[in-house]
């Protein structure tokens, strides 16, 4: 497994060739194997080709939006896959997370930035999870499908709100903070607004049948962070 951590098969998509080629070299220097793509349907289709251990994906391409791109490879992949950005714009960072990216970087960025975000998806995407089910009162969670059901009936939940109905679920009865979350779940260690966290929490709670008012499974301790409890308990 460490193997896999140092190195790479990366393919970078990225229409500015003078960027492209740079990455590419720098990347081969620290020892990946590097493919890459000026077009995002080409991407797409060397990520089918290829399967590549992970993706770096610009969003400002010739052919198609960055994000389409983003999403037709999540229909054929579950590669993960880094956002390469000139924007920093808090509401289209939490787009291209809810549109299933793993991570984002932001350009202008060294290659030894990128090459460490690379090792931490990897990291991430490699180890394995303690058990595929987490069961609390009426909900499971299935990790391998990533799906989530309630008392029988499937939830209809985007990436992020798996992602964060997941990571609270595996700590059932732990008071988790907002920091953690952004840090965890959204990949921003160096802070983020917790609107961010708060808004993804009102239409899980929603989805989940409840309210903040009203809580059942997710309670928040005011002040310090969210729970996740059985109601049945």
């Amino acid at each position: 497994m460490g193997n896999v951590v140092s190195m790479a098969n990366v393919l970078i998509i990225e229409d500015d060739q003078r960027i492209r080629e740079s990455l590419a070299r720098s990347l081969a220097d620290r020892g990946h194997h590097v493919s890459s793509a000026a077009s995002g349907m080409k991407g797409v289709e060397q990520t089918v080709e290829e399967s590549p251990d992970v993706v770096i994906l610009d969003l400002g391409l010739p052919d198609i939006d960055g994000q389409k791109a983003l999403k037709m490879i999540r229909s054929v992949s579950a590669v993960p896959v880094i956002i390469a950005t000139a924007q920093d714009d808090e509401q289209e960072i939490v787009r291209v997370f809810d549109s299933g990216a793993d991570d984002y970087v932001i350009k202008p960025f060294s290659a030894e930035h990128l090459d460490a975000r690379i090792r931490a998806v990897l990291r991430r995407s490699t180890a394995s999870p303690e058990s595929d089910v987490v069961s609390v009162g009426g909900l499971e969670i299935t990790q391998s499908s990533r799906q989530a059901v309630l008392s029988g009936d499937l939830l209809e939940l985007t990436r992020k709100e798996f992602d964060l109905l997941s990571y609270l679920a595996e700590r059932t009865g732990t008071v988790v903070s907002k920091r953690e979350l952004l840090a965890e779940v959204w990949r921003q260690p160096y802070g983020g607004a917790d609107k961010t966290v708060d808004v993804h929490l009102s239409w899980l709670r929603r989805k989940l049948g409840e309210s903040a008012s009203s809580p059942r499974y997710l309670h928040t301790v005011r002040g310090v962070g969210i729970k996740l409890v059985d109601p049945e308990s």
